[in-house]
C-alpha cells in the first residue's frame, strides 16, 4: 500500500519523507527502547530504511556516464538530514531511561533496571575472581 504512494510521482517527496518519519518510524520503533538489538537487527532495520528512502527520493540522472543509478547511503541521508532508525532508538532509549529515572523508587520499571544492573555488576564480580 505504501509502496505505491511512495512512487507516486504526483505526490511531494517531502510529504513522502514526512509520512516515512511519522507512520514507519513509530512502528520500527515502537517498544525497542527496551529491546536488545543485535548486529543482525541493526543492519536489517538500516537496510530497511534505506529501501523506503530509495523508493521515496528515486533514481538520479549521473550526468558523467548519461544514466540513471540508485543513491549511494551517503547521499541519501545528506539528502533527507535527519537522523537513522538507529540514532532514533538510541534517543528513544534515553528519553526512555530519563522517565524511568523520575519515578518512584518503588515502580517496576525503575526496579527492574537497577535489579539487572546489580545482576551484570555482580557476575562481572564473579567472573574477575573465579
Amino acid at each position: 500500500m505504501l509502496q505505491k504512494f511512495f512512487k507516486n510521482k504526483n505526490i511531494s517527496k517531502k510529504l513522502k519523507l514526512r509520512l516515512k518519519n511519522t507512520i514507519i518510524n513509530k512502528m520500527l520503533t515502537y517498544a525497542l527502547e527496551t529491546r536488545t538489538l543485535t548486529n543482525r537487527d541493526r543492519k536489517q532495520l538500516n537496510v530497511f530504511e534505506r529501501k523506503v528512502y530509495r523508493s521515496i527520493l528515486g533514481q538520479v540522472y549521473d550526468n558523467e556516464k548519461e544514466n540513471w543509478r540508485i543513491l549511494t547511503n551517503k547521499e541519501i541521508y545528506a539528502s533527507v538530514k535527519k537522523p537513522t532508525i538507529i540514532e532514533t532508538i538510541r534517543l528513544n532509549r534515553l528519553h526512555w531511561f530519563g522517565h524511568v529515572q523520575r519515578i518512584e523508587e518503588n515502580r517496576i520499571p525503575k526496579r527492574a533496571i537497577w535489579e539487572q544492573q546489580d545482576l551484570e555488576v555482580n557476575q562481572e564480580i564473579d567472573g574477575k575472581m573465579g
